[in-house]
């Protein structure tokens, strides 16, 4: 079910969310109609309201769990950019020739890793990006081998740097990962028919339909919903992570 989801664009996504929503009240309104309408007050209201409230409470958690999922990326870039601008930095302080060879390897890096993220990528191509990025890190770490082999007097810092950039990485690619498990996503599908099965219910038994107060409900319903899904794809979301600050190592050590 996970890899389903992912698969499917948020808007498409989001879109079965409100056919599905509309579904459940027009066969809740059905089932009103068989009922006599009752002037007084119906206990059954109440089971509504607590439904609705649930359903507001799970849109917040979700939104705000996909929230949280995107500022963590996002963090994630400034610090593998830090790691690998420390690098550079780290790598200009050698002699050559494996000053050069280091440094073209870290402007390769980090313009792989730039290029990555330009537009939607398949699961295909990502698993052939991190194939490269790992070739490069070995490539990286090969030259650092060199470097203190040859007796570099800054063995410790280069080091650590370059544990650093490796670390950034698979902190980054983890977080990527890391999405809204597919059982929260399922509940809050279940969660928002089943509020719109009750109220087309009610209204069903009722004279008077509610058009307007129910496409209001769903479009707010469907509008929270997409823009969860959309933050918790971020291979496939119009809400992407700025890579600003990669663009600015880039720029800074390709002078």
């Amino acid at each position: 079910m996970h890899a389903t989801l992912e698969q499917l664009p948020p808007s498409l996504t989001a879109l079965c969310f409100a056919a599905a929503t509309i579904v459940g009240w027009r066969i809740g309104w059905w089932s009103g109609r068989r009922v006599l309408t009752d002037l007084g007050e119906d206990p059954g209201n109440k089971f509504t309201d607590s439904s609705l409230a649930l359903l507001g409470l799970l849109l917040g958690f979700t939104f705000s769990m996909s929230l949280s999922r995107h500022d963590q990326r996002r963090l994630m870039v400034v610090t593998e950019s830090n790691a690998i601008g420390d690098f550079y930095t780290c790598a200009s302080l050698l002699t050559d020739p494996g000053r050069t060879a280091l440094q073209t390897v870290i402007r390769d890096y980090a313009k792989a890793k730039l290029a990555v993220t330009h537009g939607p990528i398949s699961k295909t191509e990502l698993d052939l990006a991190i194939t490269h990025f790992t070739e490069l890190q070995g490539r990286m770490t090969e030259l650092v081998r060199n470097a203190i082999s040859e007796g570099t007097p800054i063995v410790v810092p280069l080091t650590n740097t370059l544990n650093d950039v490796s670390s950034s990485g698979a902190a980054r690619l983890a977080a990527y990962h890391d999405r809204l498990p597919a059982i929260i996503v399922l509940l809050l599908f279940m969660t928002s028919v089943v509020p719109a099965f009750l109220m087309g219910q009610q209204q069903g038994a009722l004279p008077k339909v509610h058009i307007t107060g129910t496409l209001s409900f769903v479009f707010l319903v469907t509008a929270v919903t997409y823009v969860t899904l959309d933050l918790n794809q971020p291979g496939k979301g119009s809400i992407r992570v700025s890579q600003e600050p990669m663009e600015r190592l880039i720029a800074s050590i390709s002078q």
